[in-house]
């Protein structure tokens, strides 16, 4: 309708916007939800995050989810019946949160949705001629949009892929307009279920500016987590760090073409999955290895395999400033490792203003933002980085 266009026209021009940034990633553990006034655009965007919290996911939820995830073969109704119920879920999710903070949903200018994603395909991985990159995320916008009454963006990373992108890391751009410095090298790694980092050069140049997936952050570690202690997670490494590595098994576990393959590249759980490490395990004849020095050994493999990445794009006698954010920047056993591996200092990205556990939700925010207040994006002709506006939008009626 008329209105909603006139309301987008609007919000463009206003000095600065009320947008929720919502995430959801592949460790299935809740909805961040991170309410951020933003004013300006573009490397001038000033954001401040208001409110932030995760609200965790059931367990019934979440085994729904379980079902499609990640797999190639799924009850094709099951997929169908969840991507308007996550939508649903979501949205109700973020009017408890409002009421919870004494907001009311028409002082929020705008939703935006990463969605669920329940499978991600790029060409490298998939490798089926003729067929483009691919990914899919569920949680429909239309859903959360009527179910809040507030206007959404969702589905970002399509224009990615349809620009020639994988449709990840998109943090790349948040990245740049939020935490570029002038005369600071800058690499920002995040460590979810899969890790990634952008790096951000001192010299402010946006060609240089480079971003990539590196393999497992914490996607496997919780997976074994779970399978032989019952928790969610390995809470401060403390299983890791009272195992051995085993360093027959890493190596086997680092020679999987992935890690050999050229930059810029994604993956996910698709391929850092169960069958990857028992596969090694056999192969290695480890199969009385214990529980601990497994757990130990896939943190020792995610530390080296994305301190390898990170060493890969730096440069001589150069500075860096290593910043992490996402759930592995809560495991010193894993903190330790990169850091090690790279012969200098970790920080958390909290020193630099936003929360390491918002920061992804954020970065969805400044996409809503880009859409609809902002300007083209110049990244260079490189791979991975297209400068596109991202989102889909959802009027609420």
């Amino acid at each position: 309708m008329k209105k909603h266009i006139e309301h987008l026209y609007e919000l463009s021009g206003k000095k600065s916007r009320r947008i929720i940034g919502l995430m959801s990633g592949t460790s299935l553990d809740g909805l961040d939800i991170a309410v951020c006034q933003i004013e300006g655009s573009g490397t001038e965007t000033v954001l401040d995050l208001e409110y932030f919290t995760t609200v965790p996911y059931t367990d019934d939820f979440r085994n729904e989810i379980l079902q499609i995830f990640a797999k190639r073969q799924i009850d094709f109704q099951q997929l169908c019946l969840l991507n308007p119920y996550i939508g649903s879920t979501h949205g109700k999710m973020i009017l408890e949160s409002l009421q919870a903070w004494d907001i009311s949903p028409e002082y929020i200018d705008l939703i935006a949705s990463h969605g669920q994603t329940v499978f991600h395909a790029p060409k490298k991985q998939h490798k089926i001629p003729g067929f483009p990159n691919a990914t899919l995320q569920i949680g429909d916008g239309d859903h959360i949009a009527m179910t809040t009454g507030i206007t959404t963006l969702s589905d970002f990373r399509q224009k990615h892929i349809a620009a020639g992108g994988e449709g990840a890391p998109l943090a790349v751009y948040g990245d740049h307009f939020l935490f570029s410095k002038k005369g600071e090298n800058r690499v920002l790694l995040n460590m979810g279920g899969i890790a990634n980092f952008t790096f951000l050069p001192g010299n402010l140049d946006t060609n240089a500016i480079f971003t990539t997936d590196t393999g497992p952050g914490n996607t496997l570690l919780d997976a074994y987590t779970k399978r032989f202690f019952h928790k969610p997670y390995d809470d401060k490494g403390a299983i890791a760090a009272s195992g051995t590595v085993n360093e027959t098994l890493l190596q086997a576990l680092k020679s999987f073409p992935f890690f050999k393959a050229p930059f810029p590249k994604t993956t996910g759980p698709e391929v850092f999955n169960f069958d990857y490490v028992e596969s090694a395990i056999q192969q290695c004849r480890l199969v009385s290895l214990s529980r601990n020095d497994i757990i130990a050994t896939l943190t020792q493999l995610s530390a080296e395999t994305i301190a390898d990445a990170i060493k890969s794009i730096m440069v001589p006698d150069a500075s860096y400033s290593i910043y992490t954010s996402g759930g592995g920047a809560h495991n010193p056993t894993l903190v330790k490792g990169i850091s090690e591996a790279l012969s200098r200092p970790v920080m958390k990205i909290d020193e630099l203003g936003i929360s390491g556990d918002a920061k992804e939700a954020v970065l969805f925010a400044v996409l809503a933002n880009e859409a609809v207040a902002g300007q083209e994006m110049h990244f260079g002709e490189k791979e991975g980085v297209p400068g596109v506006s991202m989102g889909k939008i959802s009027f609420p009626g």
